[in-house]
């Protein structure tokens, strides 16, 4: 019997709505009492510390099979635990695609080989991510697959996409959507604005993503699927999700991290750190999203994980790759936004583990009884974000040299260590 008591920690968990100082006690990987003066033979000191529920992140790039030139199971999934996450949805745009079962076994037997946080595929929704034909969805989600996606990739033809989310619907799987309208993109690398204009920049206009969001809510009240929107960008998609589930419809979204604290200014220099899918919008768009996400339209922050090699980033701004490496990284990026005043510390923790659990329809906190999924962070902690530091394969981040606040100390997954201190374990 494995038992032990974390003492002293404030206890935040959003799906019992308790923020409180008071001891964890768990005994066989899950939690069996929150109170006082809790006894057992090992006892760790949460004092000065906050615990929380594990994380969980909606999009996690891990690069393997395929790309382990970017980075491998073992390092993403070790950068994963440093960040304070339990679980991780992995995209299927993998090398070679996730679209059958048979890959799916192989993702999560490297998986468990790799590390210890939780890993979630999600299936490709057609064939090879190429929108054309359907893949084998139940073969995918026998497989283990959480839900389907296209991951970014367009479905051009409105009546694959109308097929294949009435087929989802059928066997009750949800699917998860990027919204941008493919020839409203074609070509564009950055938002549509001044920034774009001044640098002479081939741009993406938002009306490509509302525009695709709008499709994508018609077609989810036509066919009843289970629709989750990944990484919206725009004031007005928000607007038009929190509409849509006004009347009832059963949407969910999220947002990426980098898309809470940057605008496109940051592409100001043709920086190619700050070239990300979809692209950094406005201030406007920036408060928006944060809106979303502290009035819980938006249920989750995803880190939308993605490590490059050097070569990707430092090459003419039209050619590098999108996207950065975050996951040691969403906690603290909270935290900042927390302490400027501009989001609540309830919204952050409900994003990082109720929200993306509600998403996924599993259950998530620290109740008497539930898996003892847990993160202990130190609230005082300060740091200087230095990439060299960050233990993904990946150090390809714009946030070079800002000053953090947050850090995640501890990490057990069913009540088992799996980082301590700045150590996988």
């Amino acid at each position: 019997m494995t038992e032990f008591v974390i003492r002293g920690a404030r206890v935040l968990d959003p799906a019992q709505r308790l923020d409180r100082v008071a001891d964890i006690k768990v005994r066989d990987g899950r939690i069996v009492r929150l109170g006082e003066h809790l006894q057992a033979e090992t006892v760790v000191d949460g004092r000065g510390r906050w615990v929380l529920p594990g994380f969980t992140d909606l999009c996690h790039h891990l690069r393997e099979p395929g790309q382990e030139g970017k980075g491998t199971m073992a390092s993403e999934l070790a950068a994963a635990a440093r960040g304070g996450f339990t679980r991780v949805v992995c995209p299927p745009d993998t090398r070679p695609v996730n679209d059958s079962g048979a890959i799916t076994r192989l993702i999560l037997e490297k998986a468990a080989a790799a590390g210890s946080v939780r890993v979630l595929p999600l299936g490709a929704l057609t064939k090879g991510l190429e929108g054309e034909q359907l893949s084998e969805m139940d073969g995918l989600c026998q497989a283990g697959c959480v839900a389907l996606t296209q991951a970014r990739r367009p479905v051009c033809d409105l009546r694959v996409l109308r097929r294949s989310f009435a087929y989802a619907a059928s066997v009750g799987v949800k699917v998860f959507m990027g919204a941008q309208e493919a020839a409203l993109a074609a070509g564009g690398v950055m938002h549509e604005g001044v920034h774009a204009s001044r640098m002479g920049l081939p741009s993406i206009p938002s009306v490509a993503e509302t525009i695709a969001v709008a499709q994508l809510l018609l077609l989810a009240e036509d066919t009843g699927v289970q629709l989750h929107i990944s990484q919206v960008s725009c004031a007005r998609s928000v607007e038009m999700i929190a509409e849509a589930r006004s009347r009832g419809l059963a949407v969910t979204a999220d947002a990426g991290i980098h898309h809470l604290l940057l605008t496109d200014e940051a592409v100001t220099g043709f920086n190619g750190q700050a070239f990300f899918e979809p692209p950094l919008r406005e201030e406007p768009d920036r408060k928006a999203l944060l809106e979303g996400v502290e009035k819980g339209v938006l249920q989750a922050v995803v880190s939308q994980h993605q490590p490059h090699d050097p070569a990707a980033k430092h090459m003419p701004f039209a050619e590098c790759e999108p996207g950065a490496t975050a996951a040691e990284l969403v906690w603290p990026l909270l935290m900042k936004l927390v302490t400027r005043g501009e989001l609540s510390l309830e919204a952050a923790a409900r994003a990082l583990t109720t929200g993306p659990a509600e998403v996924l329809g599993i259950s998530a906190g620290l109740a008497e009884g539930q898996p003892a999924d847990l993160v202990m962070v130190d609230p005082n902690a300060s740091w200087t974000l230095t990439p060299d530091a960050l233990i993904s394969q990946g150090r390809n981040t714009p946030l070079a040299g800002w000053e953090l606040p947050g850090h995640v100390t501890r990490v057990w997954r069913d009540g088992e260590a799996i980082w301590q201190d700045g150590h996988e374990l």
